[in-house]
C-alpha cells in the first residue's frame, strides 16, 4: 500500500488499559527465556501494584509474540510480582549500531516515556542487558489500526468511526505539541486499539522536542510527508497537521491521497497537492480535509478548529476539545 521513504527505527507493535492488566498469558518458548539477568534499570515501571525495581528479564514471563519488526520482536508478557500485562519490545543493539539509529531509539525513549496522555501509548520504562534493549510498553489489545482498516469493506472506515479516530488523534496531537514534541510519523501503522478500540499513538522513533527550532530532516513515511519535507525546507508542528489531513483521507478512501506507481510521481502530487475525491466521501469531510493539505503550513486548520469542524461534531454526541491527560 504506502510507499516507504524511510524505515521507522522503531518496530511495529501490538501494543492497554488497566482493564485488561490481569488478563490470562499465554507462554511460549522463546529467545528470551535464556537471556542474561544482568540487565540495568534505567527506569520505573508506573503500572499497577509494580514497584521501584531493577528491572531484568528474570521480572517477566513472556508469552506470545505480537509483532516483529527490523530491530527485534514485541511480545506479550506479564510483570511476574504484579501480574501486570504489558508489551515487551526487544530490540537487538548490534542491528540497532548497524543501521545507526541508536540515537532515534534514545529520543523515542525520553519523549514518549514523559507523555501522559488517553490517546498516547504509555511508555512505562525500559531496560538493557549485553545484546539487547527492553522497553515495556502499554499493551493494546486489538492491535494496529492498519490491520484494522484492511478487514473493514473496501479496505475503509465509514465516517462515523474516521471522525472518531481523527478527533481522539486531533487531542493527543494537541498535546504533544503542547509538550513542544512533533511526531512526523503519523500513519495506520502507528497507530494502535485498546481494549475499547480508542485509539492510541505509539512509535515516537521519528519524533522530536523542539521547543523553538525548525527542524530540517527528511524522515517519516512518503505518502505522508508534507510539501516542505519532501522540498528538504525548515518545517515544524504544522507537519502533523498535514498528516492528520493524508490519514483523514485514508480512512475515508482506503489508500492516502498522493499516492502514485512510483516515489518520483508521488513527491509530484504532494508539491502540487493533486487531491481527487471519490463521489462516496461526504461535503463536510472533503471540507476538513481540503484545509487541512494545505501547500502552506500556515493555511493549515489548528487542531482546536479541527475538533469543532461540523464534520467532527456531527460524528461524535459528546466532543470534548481537549482530553484530560493521564495523572
Amino acid at each position: 500500500m504506502s510507499q516507504k521513504a524511510v524505515q521507522s527505527s522503531s518496530n511495529r507493535t501490538q501494543a492497554t488499559d488497566k482493564g485488561s492488566a490481569r488478563a490470562p498469558l499465554q507462554e511460549s518458548n522463546n529467545v528470551l527465556s535464556s537471556s542474561a539477568a544482568a540487565a540495568t534499570k534505567k527506569t520505573t515501571v508506573a503500572a499497577a501494584s509494580v514497584t521501584d525495581e531493577s528491572w531484568s528479564i528474570n521480572n517477566f514471563e513472556i508469552g506470545r509474540p505480537l509483532g516483529k519488526g527490523k530491530f527485534g520482536n514485541v511480545y506479550l508478557a506479564r510483570e511476574k510480582n504484579s501480574k501486570y500485562i504489558v508489551a515487551l519490545k526487544v530490540l537487538f543493539k548490534s542491528q540497532l549500531q548497524k543501521a545507526c539509529v541508536e540515537h532515534q531509539l534514545r529520543r523515542e525513549i525520553e519523549i514518549q516515556a514523559h507523555l501522559r496522555h488517553p490517546h498516547i501509548l504509555r511508555l512505562y520504562g525500559y531496560f538493557y542487558d549485553e545484546t539487547r534493549v527492553y522497553l515495556i510498553l502499554e499493551y493494546a489489545p486489538q492491535g494496529e489500526l492498519y490491520k484494522v482498516m484492511q478487514k473493514q469493506t473496501d479496505s475503509r472506515f465509514n465516517e462515523a468511526t474516521s471522525a472518531k479516530y481523527i478527533k481522539q488523534l486531533s487531542e493527543a496531537l494537541r498535546y504533544c505539541h503542547s509538550k513542544s514534541v512533533i511526531h512526523r510519523d503519523i500513519k495506520p501503522e502507528n497507530l494502535l486499539l485498546n481494549l475499547r478500540g480508542d485509539l492510541k499513538i505509539a512509535d515516537f522513533g521519528w519524533s522530536v522536542h523542539a521547543p523553538s527550532s525548525r527542524r530540517t530532516t527528511l524522515c517519516g513515511t512518503l505518502d505522508y510527508l508534507p510539501p516542505e519535507m519532501v522540498e528538504s525546507k525548515a518545517h515544524d508542528e504544522k507537519v502533523d497537521l498535514w498528516s492528520l489531513g493524508v490519514l483523514c483521507y485514508e480512512f475515508l478512501c482506503g489508500s492516502p491521497p498522493f499516492e502514485a506507481e512510483t516515489s518520483s510521481d508521488t513527491y509530484k502530487r504532494i508539491c502540487k497537492v493533486q487531491l481527487r475525491f471519490p463521489s462516496h466521501v461526504s461535503a463536510s469531510a472533503r471540507d476538513l480535509i481540503t484545509k487541512l493539505l494545505r501547500y502552506t503550513p500556515s493555511e493549515r486548520l489548528p487542531l482546536s478548529e479541527v475538533l469543532k469542524h461540523p464534520w467532527i461534531l456531527s460524528h461524535n454526541a459528546k466532543v470534548e476539545t481537549q482530553a484530560p491527560a493521564q495523572k
